[in-house]
């Protein structure tokens, strides 16, 4: 890991189950703060808003400055400012969407029938009201955007059902397909956290519990990789993966361990 010069690592499984932080990932992140390593949290949470995120990391004892994170719903805010200006659009998840959608000065909405594009991420608290007014807005006309289509995340009580069952029940019921996913492994996702260390790929390594949008993201953008296993990968999916990791280890602190050796830090 001697050319390793920046950390793309991810949140859910890799520094926090649920609301409890993984044993020593508060330490690992600390430990690159002190040795000045760049870093950034790239996750597909899509309910979440980086102001939420930057509280939750701070509630386990981490401050972080919140340009240092990077969700699905801060990269899909920035892609519909790019590239469909002033079309409103109507959120379907947790209030952290749309809160991270406002931030960016996204136009809202007022009715479902009046939205060009549904967004669709986690709803954990999802109502029948709430599924319908989704699909009246798909039903006049708007086109579809998930913040990612990941099919289960960790928590503490076990793996939860992910996006892919809110996208699932909208493209099922209306019959239009999503126009556009931007979460992990995309290359949307991947330039964004370029953005923010400021590195090239191949100096870069992603940390994280996924084979697929972990490992699968850094393998199609030229980065380095590193399992952790502390999520929902395990060792025969490992086994069986095409992708696999470049490194495996326990945990994150693990990993930054080896790094501290590897770089003479230690």
């Amino acid at each position: 890991m001697k050319d390793v010069k920046g950390f793309i690592i991810d949140l859910d499984g890799t520094v926090y189950t649920g609301v409890y932080a993984i044993p020593g990932a508060i330490e690992a992140v600390k430990k690159l703060q002190s040795f000045n390593i760049p870093y950034v949290f790239l996750s597909n949470r899509g309910n979440y808003s980086r102001a939420m995120c930057e509280a939750k990391l701070k509630g386990m004892g981490l401050s972080v400055d919140p340009e240092r994170i990077v969700l699905s719903s801060t990269v899909t805010a920035r892609f519909l400012l790019q590239q469909y200006p002033g079309e409103a659009v109507w959120p379907f998840g947790d209030p952290g969407l749309a809160e991270e959608l406002r931030s960016h000065g996204v136009v809202m909405a007022e009715q479902p029938e009046h939205a060009k594009w549904l967004v669709i991420t986690l709803h954990e608290h999802l109502t029948y009201a709430e599924l319908n007014q989704a699909f009246r807005a798909v039903r006049h006309g708007a086109r579809i955007i998930a913040t990612n289509e990941d099919k289960m995340f960790p928590t503490e009580a076990g793996d939860c059902i992910d996006v892919a069952g809110m996208i699932g029940a909208i493209v099922h019921a209306t019959g239009e397909p999503v126009s556009h996913v931007m979460g992990k492994p995309s290359t949307i996702m991947a330039n964004a956290a370029l953005s923010v260390l400021g590195l090239a790929p191949e100096q870069c390594i992603v940390v994280g519990d996924s084979l697929t949008s972990d490992i699968g993201l850094g393998s199609m953008h030229g980065m380095k990789t590193a399992l952790v296993l502390t999520g929902n990968a395990t060792q025969q999916d490992i086994d069986c993966a095409e992708q696999r990791p470049d490194y495996i280890s326990n945990d994150l602190l693990q990993l930054v361990n080896d790094f501290e050796v590897e770089c003479g830090l230690r």
